[in-house]
C-alpha cells in the first residue's frame, strides 16, 4: 500500500498575506492561480523582481502600513486610512505627522507598556509559585 502525498495549496490571498504584499498589486498570474507550499517557500527564499518591488515601494496591505507607522490596524481605520498605501505615501504621512497619527502612536506605546507590565507580573507570579 503506497501513500500519495498531496500538494498543499493555498489561495492567492493567503499567499499574499504570508508574503506581506497587497494582493491587488500582484501580477495577474499570481492572483488567478493557486500557490503551493513549495512555491511560497521559493518566493520567500528568492523573491522575483515584482515581489521585491512590491515589498520596497508598495502598495502595502494595512498590516504593513500599520507596522510602518507604528500604530494598530484599528488605529489606521480611526485615522481614516482604509486603503493600501505606497512607501512614498507612508513617508509623507510620517512627515505630515497629523494629530490622529500622534494620538494613535501614543495609544500603541501605552498598549506595549501595559503588555510588558502584564508579562512581568505574570513572570513574578510564576517565580513565587515555583519557590
Amino acid at each position: 500500500m503506497t501513500s500519495h502525498k498531496t500538494t498543499q495549496t493555498m489561495k492567492p490571498a493567503t499567499a499574499a498575506k504570508k508574503l506581506g504584499v497587497y494582493l491587488e498589486a500582484t501580477p495577474a498570474e499570481f492572483q488567478e492561480g493557486t500557490v503551493s507550499r513549495a512555491e511560497l517557500n521559493a518566493l520567500q527564499v528568492d523573491p522575483p523582481a515584482w515581489l521585491q518591488e512590491l515589498r520596497r515601494n508598495g502598495p502595502h496591505p494595512r498590516p504593513v502600513v500599520a507596522a510602518k507607522l507604528g500604530v494598530s490596524i484599528a488605529g489606521l481605520a480611526r485615522g481614516g486610512v482604509t486603503e493600501a498605501l505606497t512607501t512614498e505615501q507612508i513617508e509623507a504621512l510620517k512627515q505630515e505627522n497629523p494629530e490622529w497619527l500622534q494620538k494613535e502612536r501614543a495609544t500603541q506605546a501605552e498598549v506595549r507598556k501595559e503588555a510588558v507590565r502584564i508579562k512581568e507580573k505574570q513572570a513574578e507570579r510564576a517565580e513565587r509559585q515555583s519557590q
